[in-house]
């Protein structure tokens, strides 16, 4: 009997032939006809400066279409309710498999969304207690805080034996909401003198509510409800006006024929404002929210969100809310020692799930903790949890660089998570910056040469070490390091915290120093963010740019951004002898045909839309009219389309010359984003680029210190150089420049470390050292220490 290894080997099979993705001819943003082949079942890195195409060939051309194509494969009736999405601009996508897109965009901040409900924990949980829990209170929606308890009777008709019967029903649904905060944890007092002046009558502008005037539709609405009489002063009002006015639930009203509704003004900013988490909230409406309302923790559900019935059924002593608020790897800890038979499914999945938490870096959080709260890094690993315990494969995972937020001890792990899904049979991709995760690729695509217009060019193609000696941008500063200072800058004065103890910080007590570049450090989770965000941002003096991401519609570029466009409208306008308002394309001098939009949208309906260069102002944005109007032989919206480092020079000098402009242009400079163009609409920019626009930004405020929370994300390894230098000149200028950090070479390029630690989440919260660079280096009694020790090849 002849075995297999006896025979010839068969020809390749067909369908094993379509080993590759093939791109070819991909436009996408600055991409100049880009080609490329991906093997799959492999794990590629894309690398390249910030602004150099990655996302746009990875995220805009291979996963949107990868995407685009599943969606077309549901009924026209479902694809009306999922977004439409185009097809990228490409002639050719060969090879493509199902995309799995793990990206940095921030969860969701709605105020009831947590880490539990976002990753399905919280309703394993929730049938844990109904099943186990005593006593005994009701089904699973017993312990959702996202559901009320209601009750209620009456005549229901039914059809008897071909009659018509009344009966009497009873019902009653049991929710576990907490009924006093309505399952938010926090519940808030308004503060009635932010809301209105009641030495003022209605029609006199007494509401100072921002966007409430009397020559709207509120307007209309408070002149016919016919409750009080919008003349009288609002402290002449009887106990029932000053009710109706201030705590009315919303009514139907008719006015001038017109039905409307009523609300009185606190349930009408609960409902507008406060349901809504801060944050998103413009800063002129924050502001006045942050006035008008206090927050405490609801005292009834002590901040649990639910109810007392939830909180009293328990399972070996632990209730709900214990389990919501244990870290995570000792909730973990906890399931696998529950022994129940009757549920060992249930349980499985609810300990790999959690197990998924602590082998992803993440152990340290908890199932309460707000959605909105997760930092860029720890949004992208939370949602990498649903898919490490996937059985499918032959899938495409994309990822944005998923080592952001991650000290140098925790990327090795996150290494050998993307080295597993690959070894299940998948294609990996990630668009990387860091050495570390760059050398574990097997095929490695180099975009470049620069950013921009200089950019969007395939520059290298292979592997690392083919990347190592191919001489591109990315390949020459691979194996960079930086060295320790041999001598350090000396404190001026100390910022003194005393006692810190948000999250999980143990009682800390710590100088920071001042007139110096300092450096927080430390793994994710143990307790950086707590430590300066928590005890230092808030203080006088103090400019903090976080992560935040920039809200901005495609309307929104860096000359609205930033204020730029002001300084320049108003130069237009006095070398014109017209109005600045002209000169904007969101208001009179908008192009009639696309106001002002530089495209037309035509809404297809189930199809994608389809957006097309106005034919009237050829995308230019502005009226024919306007464009006749000149600044130093320039209209404005060839202004719009410099390159800040052009628009700096012709800003500079001569008949253009603007000091306004030019100092904003200056630090847009400073922060590396010469190449950006200043009319670019903002949501085409990268990560990388959206955090030194804000930075950019910051740097024109008047405070004497500065927090950045880690600068580096998103930049290349060429441009750490840069921000470094930005960073010695912001301290050479008399600021003090605190930067919470992973990157090896801000730290060895620090005056001063504050390590937190030893480790995450309540294994940390204490600092286990302070001192300079050269010192942790030689100490090596940290992860920190010894990590740096290793980069600095000390």
């Amino acid at each position: 009997m002849s075995t297999a290894t006896e025979t010839e080997s068969p020809s390749l099979h067909a369908a094993d032939s379509h080993d590759l993705i093939r791109v070819h001819g991909a436009r996408e943003n600055n991409l100049k006809d880009v080609s490329v082949e991906l093997p799959k079942r492999r794990l590629t890195v894309f690398t390249g400066v910030s602004g150099s195409g990655k996302s746009s060939l990875v995220f805009g051309t291979i996963a949107a279409e990868s995407q685009r194509l599943i969606n077309e494969t549901y009924s026209t009736f479902v694809q009306g309710f999922m977004p439409t999405l185009g097809r990228p601009d490409v002639d050719v996508l060969d090879g493509l498999t199902t995309a799995i897109i793990v990206d940095q965009e921030r969860m969701g901040a709605n105020p009831r969304s947590t880490v539990g409900t976002v990753t399905d924990a919280n309703a394993m949980l929730r049938i844990l207690f109904s099943r186990l829990g005593r006593p005994h209170i009701g089904s699973a929606q017993a312990f959702s805080f996202n559901v009320a308890s209601i009750s209620g009777a009456g005549a229901v008709t039914i059809e008897k034996a071909g009659q018509k019967v009344k009966e009497r029903r009873e019902f009653s649904i049991t929710g576990g909401m907490c009924p006093r905060c309505e399952g938010r944890g926090a519940v808030n007092d308004i503060d009635l003198t932010a809301l209105y002046d009641e030495t003022k009558s209605l029609n006199e502008g007494a509401i100072t509510i921002p966007g409430y005037s009397m020559e709207g539709w509120y307007g209309r609405i408070y002149r016919g409800c016919g409750y009080f009489d919008p003349d009288k002063p609002i402290k002449e009002f009887t106990t029932r006006e000053l009710q109706d006015l201030v705590y009315k639930e919303p009514t139907k009203i008719k006015v001038e024929g017109i039905n409307l509704t009523y609300s009185g003004l606190v349930p009408q900013i609960q409902k507008s404002y406060l349901s809504k988490d801060i944050d998103a909230l413009q800063p002129h409406i924050r502001a006045f929210v942050e006035r008008a309302a206090t927050f405490s923790t609801c005292p009834e559900c002590e901040g649990t969100r639910l109810t007392e019935a939830a909180r009293s059924s328990k399972i070996k002593g632990i209730s709900i809310a214990d389990c919501c608020a244990m870290q995570i790897s000792d909730l973990a800890a906890w399931v696998r020692e529950l022994d129940e038979p009757s549920m060992r499914p249930l349980l499985t999945s609810l300990g790999e799930t959690l197990d998924s938490f602590v082998e992803i870096g993440l152990g340290y959080l908890s199932l309460e903790r707000p959605s909105g709260t997760l930092s860029g890094g720890e949004a992208q690993r939370t949602k990498m949890i649903r898919h490490l315990g996937s059985s499918l494969t032959d899938v495409t995972y994309v990822f944005d660089e998923p080592t952001i937020g991650l000290h140098p001890h925790d990327i090795q792990r996150m290494n050998d998570l993307l080295r597993q899904l690959r070894d299940k049979g998948n294609t990996v991709l990630v668009v990387e910056h860091k050495p570390e995760a760059i050398a574990i690729a097997d095929h490695v695509v180099d975009l470049g040469p620069h950013a921009g217009a200089a950019g969007g060019e395939v520059v290298f193609e292979g592997t690392v070490e083919g990347l190592r000696t191919s001489g591109t941008l990315t390949g020459r500063h691979l194996d960079d390091r930086a060295s320790v200072k041999p001598s350090v800058r000396k404190a001026s004065g100390a910022l003194e915290v005393r006692g810190a103890d948000t999250h999980n910080l143990q009682g800390v007590d710590v100088d920071i120093p001042l007139g110096v570049l300092c450096v927080v450090t430390g793994v994710a989770g143990s307790g950086k963010s707590s430590l300066i965000h928590g005890s230092v941002a808030g203080r006088d003096s103090v400019v903090a740019v976080d992560q935040g991401a920039i809200r901005g519609s495609r309307r929104s570029n860096p000359a609205t951004y930033t204020g730029l466009l002001e300084p320049i409208r108003k130069a237009f306008a006095k070398a014109n002898g017209v109005k600045p308002a002209l000169f904007s394309a969101n208001s009179e001098g908008a192009c009639p045909n696309c106001n002002g939009a530089g495209v037309i949208y035509t809404d297809l309906a189930i199809m994608a839309g389809v957006a097309t260069t106005c034919e009237l102002c050829e995308g230019k944005r502005f009226d024919a009219s306007v464009l006749e109007y000149h600044l130093g032989g320039k209209d404005i919206s060839e202004v719009l389309a410099m390159p800040v480092a052009e628009a700096f020079e012709f800003f500079g000098a001569g008949e253009a010359k603007v000091a306004a402009a030019h100092k904003i242009l200056e630090r847009l400079a400073a922060v590396g984003l010469g190449y950006l163009t200043i009319g670019q609409p903002l949501t085409t920019l990268s990560g990388g680029e959206r955090q030194r626009l804000k930075l950019a930004t910051h740097m024109g405020d008047k405070g004497g210190v500065y927090v950045l929370d880690e600068p580096t994300t998103g930049l290349h390894l060429a441009d750490v150089e840069q921000l470094l230098g930005l960073l010695d000149h912001l301290v050479d200028s008399g600021k003090s420049v605190i930067v919470i950090e992973h990157h090896q070479a801000v730290m060895a390029h620090a005056d001063w470390i504050i390590d937190l630690g030893p480790g995450a989440g309540h294994d940390g919260g204490r600092v286990v050292f302070e001192g300079t660079p050269a010192d942790l280096v030689s100490a090596r009694s940290t992860l920190t220490g010894e990590h740096l020790a290793a980069y600095v090849g000390a």
